[in-house]
């Protein structure tokens, strides 16, 4: 087995760990169960055979204490079988919210440039669909193994004790099961894993429309997003199709194997009753303990299906996992309180997939509380020289500090809990006006935030809403006007209060009379924090104390 089976084998079993004792117990119980169920076929051929066939004397209080000893076995078993059904789906449960919370935590650290390339559905499918199907893995999957194991071989010894030459003959009918059951395990592995992947492109595909519903409408896009979205369904249903298929194929074999083994019992125990070799007692137990021999291949239907969707699920959440999360912090790294400066050295920065720098040999220093301009074309240059700061994208050469210290020598929490940003696509989080403004400090007061919201002009139209700042903006802020959204946004990085504050078109998505009220709060705040500010309106810029323009990637003039 190579290394990295044997580490994704460890990993897969890592889970259990703060569970084991459940775990145990959840494998001795479902042991006992079925060890308890073996015994009631013999109990049956003790009745009919010694009991009743033998003559016995006190037959019918025999008759009574085996019944009383079947009770018995029933609550056992049915007791064990509880533990095992609900204790057990609540252990799987809870592995799939430690991974769920593992992964989810996971995301969070990943690189901004990971979510430029991924699709939010896809993302989604991992966390929600395929965590829940590795969850009944977790639950189902050993203690079937456990289960069935223990009465293959427990009914197979029975069986030997029974007549040793139709237990061989009953016997040499499995591997032709086995051995097909593998051929067409292998195939549906493939189909399955297909199943997922096409499952999580409908997921994307779907998260894709809704998210832009407003886009669809706007452009009587419906049929065309219909049609996309049918593509990925009829493909899904294609996968699906070869599961069944599979499916279909193992059913079939199983239950032939099935009726041919039940007809080789009748007729071989038929001859043993006729030449006194076996009794008849001896053949209905015989029949019943051959049923425990087909069960577990039978099982087979289920298992491998759903351990290759459990193993394919664990493939990709585990590939996720092994992304590389954002840089972490040295030990040594700082928490200092930041003034401000800024200082680019010959940065230079090109994103994975481009073939070419966006930032060329960028080198600029921005002193602490100084109010600078980012000018130049679209597509210059001029959000990613921002995005460099907070190092949501770290630098292809070169090196940025801040006061004085590289960026990478300061604790990502802290210089990111230190610049402020408000950007041209305003997000803003399903919830109220007021969580969506104290977000910039979670233990701001309601004093606080409205007094952010004034110094960015949005109190008045916040007061005018139907419950004020608790009412509810909607997905995304769907109830809310560009304007309003965007003035929300820049309230939220008043109250963050930060040294560094970053303004990218922050101020695009407002009439020219509340640009002028935000344009003089901005410039108050401007002069105790260093503000960069992209725009391409002359009026937002003209107050700015210096201008950077870009062009190429270069920086060609400094004013």
């Amino acid at each position: 087995m190579d290394t990295n089976k044997k580490s994704t084998i460890k990993k897969f079993f890592s889970y259990y760990k703060p569970y084991k004792g459940l775990f145990a117990a959840t494998l001795l119980l479902a042991g006992i169960s079925t060890a308890a169920g073996l015994l009631f076929p013999l109990l049956t051929r003790y009745i009919t055979g010694e009991v009743l066939e033998g003559g016995m004397e006190n037959a019918l209080s025999e008759i009574w204490k085996i019944g009383g000893l079947m009770l018995v076995l029933l609550a056992i078993q049915q007791g064990s079988c509880y533990f095992v059904d609900y204790r057990g789906h609540v252990m799987g449960a809870k592995i799939e919210r430690d991974m769920r919370r593992e992964l989810f935590d996971h995301y969070q650290k990943l690189p901004v440039s990971f979510y430029d390339s991924e699709r939010v559905g896809r993302l989604m499918s991992r966390l929600t669909s395929d965590l829940w199907s590795l969850g009944e893995l977790y639950h189902h999957g050993p203690e079937d193994v456990i289960l069935y194991f223990i009465r293959f071989v427990g009914a197979f010894v029975i069986l030997l004790t029974i007549d040793v030459q139709l237990s061989l003959w009953t016997a040499a009918l499995l591997p032709i099961g086995g051995v097909l059951a593998v051929m067409i395990g292998k195939r549906m592995n493939k189909a399955v894993s297909c199943s997922q992947q096409q499952l999580s492109e409908v997921n994307a595909q779907a998260e894709d429309t809704l998210a832009g519903i407003r886009v669809v409408k706007t452009f009587t896009g419906e049929r065309l997003e219909r049609e996309k979205f049918c593509c990925q369904n009829e493909q899904f249903l294609k996968s699906r199709g070869a599961i069944y298929k599979n499916e279909a194929n193992l059913t079939a074999v199983l239950d032939a194997l099935t009726r041919l083994m039940t007809i080789l019992i009748v007729v071989l125990g038929g001859v043993g009753i006729t030449g006194g070799q076996m009794s008849l007692p001896d053949l209905l137990a015989f029949l019943l303990y051959a049923s425990y021999l087909t069960e577990p291949v039978q099982a087979l239907l289920h298992t491998i299906g759903q351990y290759q969707e459990g193993v394919a699920c664990f493939k990709r959440f585990a590939q996720i996992l092994e992304i590389a999360p954002e840089p972490q912090d040295a030990p040594d790294a700082l928490s200092p309180k930041l003034e401000g400066g800024i200082t680019f050295r010959n940065v230079s920065f090109r994103y994975p997939d481009f073939q070419s720098d966006v930032l060329r040999d960028i080198s600029v220093d921005i002193k602490p509380g100084e109010y600078v301009a980012l000018v130049g074309p679209s597509g210059v240059g001029k959000t990613t020289f921002c995005s460099l700061i907070p190092r949501f994208y770290e630098t292809t050469a070169g090196e940025i500090l801040v006061d004085g210290i590289p960026t990478e020598k300061i604790r990502m929490e802290a210089l990111r809990g230190q610049i402020g940003m408000v950007q041209q696509d305003v997000y803003l989080f399903a919830g109220s006006v007021r969580e969506n403004i104290r977000y910039g400090r979670p233990d701001a007061s309601d004093e606080e935030v409205a007094e952010a919201a004034k110094r960015a002009n949005a109190h008045d139209f916040i007061m005018a809403l139907p419950n004020g700042y608790d009412t509810d903006v909607g997905e995304r802020g769907v109830k809310l006007s560009g304007g309003q959204k965007q003035r929300i946004s820049i309230a939220r990085a008043f109250l963050k209060n930060p040294p560094i504050l970053i303004l990218d078109e922050a101020t695009s998505a407002l009439d020219n009379e509340s640009e002028q009220q935000i344009k003089e709060a901005l410039e108050t705040l401007a002069k105790s924090r260093t503000t960069l500010v992209i725009a391409h309106r002359r009026s937002t810029i003209e107050s700015a104390q210096r201008t950077l323009a870009l062009q190429d990637g270069r920086l060609i003039e400094q004013t």
